[in-house]
């Protein structure tokens, strides 16, 4: 009996030692991203599983994921960009998903952000081009392009977001604000389902194409797109530097049988220039891994965009620097000089 007892109270140590070590080594990491009806909250949930590799898990070179040994990261949904830049700032979170406009204007203290600079965020990798939708009720068209949104009920998207913020800027070189016009701050989600209970004229929303919240609404109730002229454009990539002419492929919502001209801003992931160099490297080195690539390109249709090749596109014009972490890899694999 004492033996037995000796072998049970040193395989219950061992197990609570075994215990202790997995929660000493676990690391959390969150990362914002969007609505559910958008991009950015699958991309963000395919990027967490990428870097992600739990303690007990199968090692890369056994078959197992290639994520970074001991991190569990975590997507969590929220208002987007503006929301992930304040948050990333104030430690809330230890990455995020930003538009490359906000991230400029976030970083440097312009724009909305006038006294109010965000000078710790980094950015780890350039992601995808988010093409920004301009959703009409189907059959429906703009008398006189942006300018007909006056008096217009209109969505805005999501109170600080990214795209609200461009979106403000982009309309009010056409004579169209808050004061005449009927503007809602909602979400993806939520202005698809206004615009299909008619009681929204027109909403805004810039994201990966194709995006689930339209594509339902497309099968359901139909919808066009505001195809946008070439002075329209022109005003908008002065107005707001980062939102650069796209075309969104006919097709890409079946309804939706014409190509339609508009313009795009770069997705970026985001992080905090206080995370540790190390992990930072080995988050951005997991991230282009084979297995990464793999759920990338089975995860979302954005996800094939979201390349090693394009990593470091219009970083540089942006005036945010890379964190020295991901600097680090991009070196080392004979990206940087």
């Amino acid at each position: 009996m004492k033996l037995i007892k000796t072998i049970t109270a040193a395989a219950l140590a061992g197990t609570m030692l075994t215990s202790a070590a997995i929660a000493q080594d676990m690391q959390f990491f969150r990362i914002g991203t969007g609505g559910a009806g958008g991009t950015y909250f699958p991309i963000g949930g395919i990027i967490a599983n990428a870097i992600s590799n739990p303690p007990g898990s199968r090692a890369c070179d056994e078959g197992g994921n290639c994520g970074v040994p001991g991190l569990v990261a975590m997507a969590q949904s929220t208002n987007a960009s503006a929301h992930n830049v304040n948050a990333i700032q104030a430690g809330q979170m230890e990455a995020g998903l930003s538009g490359a406009a906000t991230l400029h204007f976030a970083y440097h203290g312009t724009g909305k952000y006038e006294g109010n600079a965000k000078p710790d965020l980094r950015i780890i990798a350039n992601l995808f081009p988010e093409d920004l939708h301009l959703v009409l009720p189907e059959g429906h068209a703009l008398d006189g392009g942006l300018s007909g949104l006056e008096g217009q009920r209109v969505g805005i998207a999501q109170a600080g977001s990214g795209t609200q913020i461009a979106v403000e800027l982009i309309l009010a070189d056409h004579g169209v604000t808050r004061d005449n016009m009927d503007e809602a701050e909602l979400n993806n989600s939520q202005s698809a389902e206004r615009i299909a209970d008619g009681q929204l004229d027109a909403y805004f929303y810039a994201a990966g194409t194709p995006v689930a919240a339209m594509i339902q609404l497309d099968n359901t109730k139909g919808m066009e797109l505001h195809n946008w002229s070439d002075a329209e454009i022109a005003q908008a990539n002065e107005t707001v530097p980062y939102y650069i002419p796209s075309t969104i492929p006919a097709g890409t919502y079946p309804g939706v049988d014409y190509d339609v001209n508009t313009v795009a801003v770069s997705g970026m992931l985001v992080t905090n220039a206080n995370i540790d160099d190390d992990l930072i490297y080995e988050i951005t080195k997991a991230m282009w891994s084979e297995t990464a690539r793999k759920l990338l390109d089975n995860g979302h249709p954005k996800g094939a965009a979201i390349t090693l090749e394009t990593a470091l596109d219009g970083i540089e014009g942006i005036g945010v620097p890379l964190h020295p972490g991901a600097e680090r890899f991009y070196r080392e694999i004979g990206m940087l000089d």
